[in-house]
């Protein structure tokens, strides 16, 4: 392990307990979280999106807001769902977010999870096809989204205006963004598909398929099977892995009072059916920052992946999470190679 990150869903909701009420207040605490974990030394702030839903949607301001609050961070996307976007508009989004970071986008994409719209990209303008999910629409619209970061050309010139009949490219480009996409993958078989294209791989706490083994075998059966295929494509570098875990270190009374009882039930995996697809949920890290630290360093997939992204409870505020991340940089994340990389 190499790098560890954090995942913020950016649920907000007016309820008691809640630090977070508002989207205002969801998407401000993002940025400031962003910038405590670039101070303790943290290498990403990573935001998961959603539709229809009192979360973190449409990601770009959001990133390029980050983006100009830090210098250091990278800062991403674990994922945006491909079914709602126009890639050609995404990929100018994506190159200006990454040239005000100064290249540090980490771009998270994917077919994406259940949404609560039924059929929501519609809504949003784009046709369904006969798969029930769109996971075949996600993905050539993936392709058109790497085709144009690659700097191809994408819509013909208009001759009277260009004195050419060639082919346009989006503008701006971010020199080196293509390299840094990364495929959301729920199962073995995405994996190799994300090789194939030549994105790097994001795994998370569930995979929509099921084979008996524990999670984490199963994530690292992922893992492998997609570094042997990236290999053999001849991208010609190193791709990057991320895993997510859930992982919540008790070392006082309040984080008792918010996780204590989960320690009884955050030692297995848990299977059932997400989407149609009986699937695999990895197990929750609850407990003493020790107990916690032990248990990582033998989860196979942790060990096999370059950055651990790491849920955070987002509607509790800025401070508690940055305890959190302070407390996980500190007694945890060494157990798994981590050194901070304060600037």
């Amino acid at each position: 392990m190499k790098k560890i990150g954090f995942l913020s869903f950016g649920h907000w909701q007016n309820a008691h307990g809640s630090q977070t009420l508002t989207g205002q207040d969801a998407l401000l605490q993002t940025v400031e979280l962003a910038v405590a974990a670039e101070e303790i030394g943290i290498d990403g702030a990573f935001v998961r999106v959603h539709h229809f839903a009192r979360q973190l949607a449409a990601p770009f301001p959001l990133l390029a807001a980050i983006a100009a609050r830090t210098r250091r961070i990278a800062f991403g996307t674990a994922v945006v769902d491909m079914r709602y976007e126009n890639p050609l508009y995404m990929a100018e989004e994506a190159a200006i977010a990454d040239l005000i970071g100064h290249g540090r986008l980490q771009l998270g994409i994917s077919r994406g999870s259940p949404e609560p719209a039924l059929r929501g990209w519609e809504a949003f303008g784009y046709a369904s096809s006969d798969d029930p999910r769109s996971a075949d629409m996600a993905r050539v619209k993936t392709d058109i989204f790497l085709h144009a970061l690659s700097g191809a050309g994408v819509a013909p010139a208009d001759p009277q205006m260009t004195g050419s009949s060639g082919a346009l490219p989006i503008q701006p480009q971010s020199p080196g963004l293509r390299e840094r996409i990364w495929w959301g993958a729920g199962t073995r078989q995405s994996a190799v598909w994300a090789a194939e294209k030549g994105m790097n791989l994001m795994s998370s706490t569930l995979l929509t398929e099921e084979t008996g083994l524990p999670f984490s075998q199963l994530q690292a059966e992922q893992i492998r099977l997609y570094r042997e295929t990236f290999a053999a494509a001849g991208w010609g570098r190193q791709p990057q892995v991320s895993v997510s875990r859930s992982v919540l270190p008790i070392v006082d009374d309040t984080d008792r009072l918010y996780f204590g009882a989960d320690t009884r039930r955050s030692g297995e995996d848990q299977v059932g059916y997400i989407d149609g697809f009986l699937s695999r949920f990895g197990k929750s890290y609850v407990g003493e920052p020790d107990a916690i630290a032990r248990d990582l360093a033998r989860d196979e997939a942790v060990r096999a992946a370059d950055i651990l992204l790491v849920t955070v409870p987002n509607q509790l505020g800025v401070d508690y999470n940055a305890k959190l991340l302070r407390t996980i940089a500190a007694h945890i994340a060494p157990s798994i190679g981590w050194r901070p990389q304060v600037s």
